[in-house]
């Protein structure tokens, strides 16, 4: 090998061993790893269906079947939240009428009334 072609390589790697202990290198690194943090956390916050960005009405049921289910509906800006009291058949209302489920599954609803 020519001594010229010794000096190239000789400068060719104290390049490279300059550009590998380069802190502004880690820098950008880092700076990369939190875009790309950040970009998740957008995705998730818009995936949220309770944010003011998506819909206009959605309904929500937290825990359901559980004794402290919670229903909670948003219709534009209100939001109104329902939690359950544990008891069953629980309210105030009148009987209507009865329902009755045929052997193919649909359901026919018989009002009660004074006639």
């Amino acid at each position: 090998m020519s001594e010229r072609a010794l000096r190239r390589g000789r400068q060719r790697r104290y390049l490279e061993a300059e550009e590998a202990d380069d802190p502004v290198l880690s820098v950008v690194n880092i700076v990369d790893v939190f875009l790309v943090i950040i970009a998740v956390l957008v995705i998730i916050l818009l995936q949220n269906p309770l944010s003011a960005l998506t819909q206009d009405e959605v309904v929500v049921v937290v825990n359901p079947g559980e004794d402290d289910m919670q229903i909670l509906i948003k219709e534009g800006q209100t939001m109104t939240q329902y939690e359950s009291s544990g008891a069953i058949g629980e309210g105030q209302g009148i009987r209507a009428g009865i329902a009755y489920r045929l052997a193919d599954g649909n359901l026919i609803y018989v009002p009660e009334g004074d006639e």
